[in-house]
């Protein structure tokens, strides 16, 4: 239920990190009528990402800082999904949008592994908490849903299945410890493009029950399905098999596949520090792109 605050509008400043979203598989399983694609697909997220600040204010303001800062600014598409965000939690709270917002953007644009959705599912958190709202959970995700496909599951913030267009959040089995690399070649690709490429037949859902032991386990799970986007995404961005190949090509990748509707990619290793080694070794060779290595969750 939605409606009026728990606390004064002067309370303390509050943040909430947006971390990288991770398709670990994504399979297109059907299109319904309205052209929007139907998908099975095993969602984590990293221990890199953006964070959104906000403090008390007498408008609604936005703030850009951090090393995607520019790219974001220059980015087509009209207003920003943090500001869109804030405006529709205070619409749904019936109070006025007021609040200083900061994000540091740390994660690259239109990369496939859910930057503007994090960013709003963390503004969303955030300013619960900065305007006292009173609003539970399924009334919070129907907002989040009002703003994109992803945002509901950047919204729960852990390892789910995501079906439906984005707006089926399903809990999956515990994922273990584990490395990642994540590897952009810092070209954009935005993901209408990627879908409207896509071509052949609809993949089965391959969801699984029992949770993997450790990297291996989860590596050889993730190996017997795919994402249905890497050859649309390929196509448009043909350095993406560059990214690919020196992410298998690292110490230790037990698999190397495209997140999302891409340009970016991850490595799964056994560790995160096999994931800060092979990092290091991706990075010495391809110094211009973007490269992180972390771990999941």
């Amino acid at each position: 239920m939605a409606g009026g605050r728990t606390a004064p509008a002067d309370a303390a400043a509050a943040s909430a990190p947006a971390p990288a979203k991770i398709n670990l598989y994504l399979h297109v399983v059907g299109r319904r009528a309205d052209g929007f694609h139907l998908l099975d697909s095993l969602v984590a997220f990293a221990g890199v990402g953006d964070l959104v600040a906000a403090r008390p204010a007498d408008a609604l303001t936005l703030a850009l800082d951090g090393p995607f800062a520019a790219d974001l600014a220059a980015a087509p598409g009209g207003d920003n999904l943090v500001l869109r965000a804030a405006r529709a939690l205070a619409a749904a709270a019936a109070i006025a949008p007021r609040a200083a917002i900061a994000l540091t953007k740390s994660l690259p644009v239109a990369s496939g592994i859910g930057g503007g959705s994090a960013d709003a599912a963390a503004a969303l958190r955030a300013l619960v908490r900065l305007w006292g709202v009173t609003i539970d959970d399924a009334a919070l995700a129907r907002v989040a849903a009002s703003l994109g496909a992803d945002v509901p599951v950047c919204l729960a913030g852990r390892t789910s299945f995501m079906g439906g267009i984005g707006e089926e959040i399903a809990p999956a089995p515990a994922l273990p410890p584990a490395g990642l690399v994540l590897v952009n070649p810092r070209i954009a690709l935005p993901t209408p493009a990627v879908f409207k490429r896509r071509e052949g037949p609809f993949s089965p859902p391959a969801r699984f029950a029992a949770a993997p032991r450790d990297a291996s386990e989860l590596a050889a799970l993730l190996a017997g399905r795919g994402n249905d986007l890497t050859a649309p995404a390929r196509a448009i961005v043909p350095a993406i098999d560059d990214v690919l190949a020196a992410l298998a090509a690292s110490p230790g990748c037990l698999l190397a596949r495209l997140s999302g509707s891409g340009a970016t990619c991850f490595g799964l290793y056994a560790d995160p520090d096999a994931a800060h080694a092979a990092a290091a070794w991706i990075a010495a060779r391809h110094a211009a792109w973007w490269i992180a290595g972390t771990r999941i969750g």
